[in-house]
């Protein structure tokens, strides 16, 4: 077997043909032992366990609720109009989207562990301000505040419940709700006055109170409404204090905590805590999206160590039999069998590390690490090089799309990038016909990585394979190489010609470390702070600004994509050149803080003219990865460096 993995890995120049033939004869052997997916370590338990734990939003589908775990005792706050001639009825809401029953949110502050939330609820005739906090005991306090005068004004409805697989009973207990565990008793109380209407759509133990003044819900004991607004103004200053010491970046800060607090879910089907890309995207159970997830574990990563393990962990949990995390994996145990997703997981991994150097961290998650790399060599490798693909899997209800460009072009995380248009698909090989820069760049710089990780837990065959991988597809990246340009640019593999249109993954290089100062410099000066593709007001575009469909809507089509100028930041620190990561990091800053501070949006993308949350139709005004700006600020800045040693 080894005989024929390195004539594979040989740089001759064999026919198209005969390579493919390789290829098929190497794919049907079971040439590598992969690691199998593997149950929870002691101390990932610990991590878990300490995450789900205490009064929190964790209810994916609601950031009305709030839920007590390991217990499951929920409280949804819901809304009834109570106009006399409509009762419409509001029990879930959610940010960021236009919801059908138009309901609006605008979220506000939201600690990473609960212990203080607000937002402000737009919907009908109901304008409120909802607050929560925690108190030492570890009992829930809710304020409703009404933002505006009714002649009728509306209904708060508090739902109560126990979570799916948990044991437990609520029930009516002197103008009170009593949720009964086999080891404990929570009472619920209200502090308003009571409505009674016996036609609430509800069917579980409910407290309900008219929104003519601030109302609130206390558990443990009953309290007033200014008792729960003295511990609810305790618990806002004591955030307040935390954000303030971050400066003249507290409101970076703020939208980094405030989007990964309220994106931040309990799956019950996985028992698992996890943040998700959005709570509009997160569908069937808990869904993982793509790279996501790895973004979001660089971003908890800052502060919250056991969120960051947690982010990498469950991702890495999906890897299948063949040794690949998929595209897309759902709660539900479906996912994405014909592709995986880019490879940026050891980089995650390794700079998590550096930051907490916690050995059994790596120890975790090398197995899997290590598999996925070869997988990415074996699978994606044409003649020394990778490219995007999709091996079609015969269980079509995980993904109807496979086995064409458009599912390739999906495993980048660049679904519609204007890069793969008219870029054929080879059946045989079933890749794309195209040597990706971007994909070859953060290939390498996944191995270094690794390799670097595989040095601290004493893997040194391990860590030799993986330089020696890094080396082999360096040097072939000089192909890649067009001194016209002054850029590495893709080149198609079934006609060796370069393709001239561009993105900020052209600039992945620095990631892998394989420009030399004057090439990294050239690529700057002519490229990067070039206002007619990359720089401008907002930066970096998804392609360039003169490229013929850079007006259109789409998410790569014109828009930026935090994802794109994180990366590129993190390349640019291999180099030498300061002013470009201070202007970069500049540039994010003001981004984010425009929508932030105008309507509290971290944005999926932006408009590369105005700056502002684009109109697309797929674009979500509060995704967790549009934190990533705020990252490149914080890395910037020093302060992941110095945050939680």
């Amino acid at each position: 077997m080894s005989r024929i993995f390195w004539f594979w890995n040989m740089e001759l120049k064999i026919n198209r043909t005969f390579l493919t033939l390789l290829l098929v004869v190497c794919l049907s052997l079971n040439v590598l032992s992969i690691a199998q997916p593997g149950g929870r370590s002691p101390e990932y338990e610990q991590v878990q366990q300490s995450l789900a734990s205490g009064w929190n939003t964790w209810n994916m589908h609601s950031v009305l609720s709030h839920v007590l775990l390991p217990e499951g005792l929920t409280i949804n706050l819901s809304f009834e109009e109570n106009t006399g001639t409509s009762d419409k009825y509001l029990r879930y809401a959610l940010i960021g989207t236009n919801q059908e029953n138009g309901c609006s949110i605008k979220p506000g502050p939201h600690t990473g562990d609960g212990s203080y939330t607000e937002l402000q609820l737009s919907w009908r005739t109901v304008n409120v301000r909802v607050q929560s906090a925690t108190t030492e005991e570890g009992d829930l306090v809710l304020l409703i505040t009404p933002l505006n005068t009714a002649q009728n004004p509306p209904v708060l409805v508090a739902e109560t419940g126990i979570i799916r697989d948990r044991s437990g009973h609520v029930e009516y207990d002197n103008n009170s709700i009593k949720a009964v565990f086999s080891d404990t008793t929570i009472n619920i109380f209200y502090a308003g006055e009571p409505f009674q209407n016996p036609n609430i759509p509800v069917i579980s133990p409910f407290l309900a109170m008219t929104i003519n003044s601030p109302v609130g819900i206390s558990t443990g004991k009953r309290r007033t409404t200014g008792e729960i607004s003295v511990i609810i103004e305790r618990q806002r200053q004591t955030y307040e204090m935390r954000v303030s010491g971050y400066g003249d970046l507290a409101d970076v800060y703020a939208a980094m905590q405030t989007v990964m607090g309220w994106n931040t879910i309990y799956d019950p089907q996985n028992n698992r805590v996890l943040t998700s890309v959005s709570r509009t995207r997160t569908g069937e159970g808990g869904a993982l999206f793509r790279w996501d997830t790895f973004f979001a574990a660089y971003l908890a990563a800052l502060d919250n160590r056991n969120l960051a393990y947690a982010n990498v962990r469950e991702i890495m949990n999906e890897i299948t039999e063949k040794g690949f995390i998929p595209n897309m994996s759902r709660g539900n145990g479906r996912a994405s069998m014909d592709r995986s997703l880019p490879p940026i997981g050891s980089i995650t991994v390794w700079d998590i590390y550096r930051k907490y150097q916690e050995k059994w961290f790596l120890q975790e998650l090398f197995e899997d690490l290590f598999a996925w790399n070869r997988w990415w060599d074996i699978y994606r490798n044409y003649d020394g090089l990778l490219c995007w693909g999709s091996n079609p899997y015969e269980d079509t209800r995980n993904e109807t799309v496979q086995g064409t460009t458009q599912a390739a072009a999906m495993e980048s995380g660049l679904d519609n990038s204007p890069m793969y248009e008219n870029i054929p698909y080879n059946d045989t090989l079933q890749m794309m016909e195209l040597w990706d820069v971007g994909l070859n760049s953060l290939y390498i710089a996944d191995c270094n990585a690794l390799a670097e990780i595989a040095k601290v837990l004493e893997r040194d065959s391990e860590a030799k394979e993986l330089l020696n991988r890094a080396s082999k597809y360096t040097k072939n990246m000089e192909r890649l190489w067009d001194k016209e340009s002054g850029l590495y640019l893709n080149v198609r593999t079934d006609s060796l010609i370069a393709d001239k249109r561009l993105s900020p993954t052209h600039f992945y290089p620095f990631l892998a470390k394989v420009p030399s100062e004057k090439q990294a410099q050239t690529m700057i000066d002519d490229h990067l702070y070039n206002k007619d593709e990359f720089w401008g007001d907002w930066v970096l575009p998804s392609i360039p600004r003169n490229d013929s469909t850079s007006a259109g809507k789409d998410n790569l089509r014109g828009p930026i994509l935090a994802p794109l100028n994180f990366l590129v930041y993190l390349g640019l620190r291999n180099y030498d050149l300061p002013q470009v990561r201070k202007d970069l990091s500049e540039k994010a800053k003001q981004l984010l803080l425009k929508e932030w501070q105008a309507n509290g949006y971290v944005c999926e993308n932006y408009n590369a003219v105005t700056g502002e949350c684009t109109d697309t139709i797929d674009n979500d005004r509060y995704y967790t990865w549009g934190g990533l700006l705020g990252l490149i600020v914080m890395i910037e800045d020093g302060y992941f460096d110095r945050m939680g040693k």
